[in-house]
């Protein structure tokens, strides 16, 4: 490393501010958090995306076959898909319930 540079950000650091500029057009503001090599879009109530080489996210659903969480993916070269994507599931959730409403997975407010 050269002396007075900072290292280049994780990949996944960099995805997940490619995905949250990508959201913008959507009209969704986003925050990102970052920390030792992870990074994670916050979009909404149960709308949070993992950043690594993809976009990963709860779909809202559960396997009928193995009791499981589903989950969505893209791959992080595309953060325009996945923006388009994930703004899918944005405006489905706020559909659903308020920013107030306790979170159907655990009861509890966020």
């Amino acid at each position: 490393m050269i002396r007075g540079l900072a290292p280049a950000p994780h990949p996944a650091i960099r995805a997940a501010y490619r995905l949250r500029a990508a959201l913008e057009p959507h009209g969704i503001a986003a925050d990102v958090n970052e920390g030792a090599g992870l990074a994670l879009v916050s979009v909404w109530h149960d709308l949070v995306v993992w950043c690594g080489p993809c976009y990963l996210w709860w779909a809202g659903g559960v396997s009928p076959v193995t009791g499981r969480f589903t989950y969505r993916y893209t791959s992080a070269d595309a953060p325009e898909t996945a923006a388009r994507r994930v703004a899918e599931r944005y405006h489905q959730l706020r559909r659903m319930r308020s920013p107030d409403a306790p979170s159907p997975v655990t009861g509890a407010p966020l």
